[in-house]
């Protein structure tokens, strides 16, 4: 069965941290890419940060270089987690992980097979 889950959203103070984790069937993690992407109210679907499974290569937007950390995780099922420091307000979105790219550049959410439901992810004091 083919899943992806996402897990480790809140609500947290500006210049806290979170870590959000995607665990994913075997599947879903081999499509080679597993990107992360947030959509906060009224706006559309953005890559955040996209990890190359094979070779560990990682992508990341300008607005979260040097503050999200993409990494392989897990043990009895693969996981790709996201570590979040140093949040802002305006990084309070729905985080969802999405793999498989079948087309298109790694950013662009029209390209992925699978998604997971989301996590909510709120910055604010």
């Amino acid at each position: 069965q083919v899943h992806l889950v996402e897990s480790g959203g809140g609500w947290v103070q500006p210049g806290g941290s979170l870590r959000l984790s995607c665990a994913a069937s075997r599947q879903a993690y081999s499509g080679k890419f597993v990107t992360w992407f947030r959509q906060r109210p009224g706006k559309e679907r953005e890559g955040v940060a996209t990890i190359h499974t094979p070779s560990g290569r990682t992508h990341y937007i300008d607005s979260v270089k040097d503050r999200f950390a993409i990494s392989i995780g897990g043990t009895d099922e693969p996981s790709v987690d996201l570590q979040m420091n140093s949040l802002k307000p305006e990084d309070s979105a729905m985080y969802y992980c999405a793999s498989d790219l079948l087309s298109g550049d790694w950013w662009a959410p029209s390209g992925y097979r699978y998604w997971g439901q989301g996590t909510q992810v709120t910055v604010s004091s």
